[in-house]
């Protein structure tokens, strides 16, 4: 006990892990994480220059996307940064208060953006179930009380799993296997007996649970209700708003559920480094992707910029000749 307790003083940082040994793998594992990491930041700035500028992106449905765009830049933010610069810098030490900030940030955002993906299933909810009272009932005092709801549930779920996991002292060596620090692979450091965070878990599970209950009742009610619109253009229009983010809330519940019940954190592995680039990395990287892929407000709103930016290098060419057109007519007293 006392070599236990001696252990906990001691503790300063942590190692990570994650990457392989092999130099040309971890080559490999650092230029996709750093196009991953480069493609997730353009598509979700993209996504909140577009319904921040564009006044036809102004509707509750791309207030809560324009939120969630930002909350994937921070989540991708706070572990894959620390992760390219450790392999480049050939460090793998991450301090004791760096490791719980890793920790608070990313359980944080996770359920922030899960709280935030409920509040837009209410949003797709009144829209298509309750059509003549949508602005009555999602108006824009409403919206930012969801959105501060969802900021404000995410601090909280954030503060109790850094505060369950850091409640035990930590017995084993300072190594985490994984390339940041997430909350299985510290678990297991952890002395046997004294951590109170797997119940913390289990507590989040069951509400976690109770919410894609709610999740998926209200999608029962939104199919129900679109299969009863007369036209097939109404039905395609109605599925092709609420088919993103369904897909979107699939894609990061599985994938975390996935990772935390199917990794062996004693070891590292090429499969963990896989599962857990699935629930941390994939998500924030497929989302602008997701939604803008079949969204045609959005790419309409993108070609609009695009033709803005385009227009001088068709221009430019044009009034360079009418200008020499110009100096002919002056010089000759004709166009030639």
């Amino acid at each position: 006990m006392p070599e236990k307790s001696r252990n906990v003083t001691t503790i300063t940082q942590f190692l990570l892990m994650g990457f392989p040994d092999d130099q040309v793998l971890q080559g490999l594992y650092v230029t996709f994480f750093f196009l991953i990491y480069l493609a997730a930041l353009m598509g979700n700035f993209l996504i909140i220059t577009l319904t921040t500028t564009d006044q036809c992106l102004q509707s509750p449905m791309y207030f809560f996307l324009k939120n969630l765009s930002l909350i994937d830049i921070c989540y991708i933010s706070v572990t894959v940064p620390k992760a390219i610069i450790n392999a480049l810098t050939k460090s793998q030490t991450i301090s004791f208060l760096g490791c719980a900030s890793q920790i608070f940030l990313f359980m944080f955002l996770a359920g922030t953006e899960y709280a935030l993906l409920i509040a837009m299933s209410y949003d797709r909810y009144v829209a298509i179930c309750h059509p003549l009272y949508y602005e009555a009932i999602v108006n824009r005092g409403t919206c930012w009380q969801m959105v501060t709801a969802s900021w404000s549930s995410g601090c909280i779920y954030g503060s109790v799993h850094v505060g369950g996991t850091f409640s035990a002292h930590l017995c084993g060596p300072n190594i985490v296997h994984q390339f940041f620090c997430d909350i299985p692979s510290v678990l297991t450091l952890a002395c046997s007996g004294e951590n109170l965070e797997y119940a913390f878990i289990i507590a989040s599970c069951i509400f976690a649970f109770v919410c894609f209950l709610f999740l998926i009742a209200s999608y029962i009610y939104i199919f129900s209700a679109v299969l009863r619109i007369p036209s097939a253009k109404g039905r395609l229009k109605s599925f092709s708003t609420c088919m993103p983010h369904l897909i979107v809330v699939m894609l990061f519940l599985f994938s975390g559920i996935v990772t935390y019940l199917g990794s062996n954190y004693k070891s590292a592995s090429s499969l963990n480094l896989f599962m857990s680039v699935l629930y941390s990395i994939l998500p924030p990287s497929l989302n602008p992707l997701i939604y803008s892929l079949r969204n045609k407000d959005i790419k309409a709103a993108l070609n609009k910029i695009l033709s803005v930016k385009m227009l001088p290098i068709f221009v430019n060419p044009l009034l360079t000749l009418d200008h020499m057109a110009y100096i002919l007519y002056k010089a000759n007293g004709k166009f030639s």
